[in-house]
């Protein structure tokens, strides 16, 4: 699919956030500067309004590696592993071993090698257009009946 804006952007964060639930996982995958951190703070912002909250600012946590969101009910952790090098550093991070209701949103996944179950995979890409994104969605679990939803 053709992301054509940031609005664009953002409608498809918001349809995505309508169906987010408790151990629900985003893996943004893409290069530097692509819109991972973007999408992020659309669907971030877009839950806060719906909670009634104000949208905070949403950065990327490329130094912190993580994020952490609560959103009355719900909780976010939003993390960016481009500095992990090796899988044992995963395991220090401890993402998946606990057991909380958390969804999680990680940019850069690809030391992860854990199976999980309701995952959303995004791929965005350049275009010529330095407006336009190429956006792949992946869907495992429950995302899988949402095929057209996107």
């Amino acid at each position: 699919m053709i992301v054509k804006s940031l609005d664009h952007l953002n409608t498809i964060s918001k349809k995505i956030s309508i169906h987010l639930s408790k151990k629900d996982c985003i893996f943004l995958i893409g290069e530097i500067g692509v819109g991972k951190t973007t999408f992020t703070r659309h669907l971030i912002n877009h839950l806060q309004k719906e909670k009634d909250l104000k949208p905070t600012e949403v950065l990327s946590p490329t130094f912190n590696l993580l994020h952490e969101y609560d959103i009355k009910n719900l909780k976010i952790m939003h993390y960016d592993l481009y500095r992990i090098k090796e899988t044992k550093e995963l395991d220090y991070l401890g993402i998946f071993s606990d057991e909380t209701d958390t969804i999680k949103i990680i940019e850069w996944p690809d030391l992860i090698k854990t199976p999980l179950e309701d995952k959303l995979e995004i791929y965005l890409d350049y275009r010529k257009s330095e407006k336009e994104r190429e956006m792949k969605i992946v869907r495992f679990g429950k995302w899988k009946n949402f095929k057209n939803e996107f």
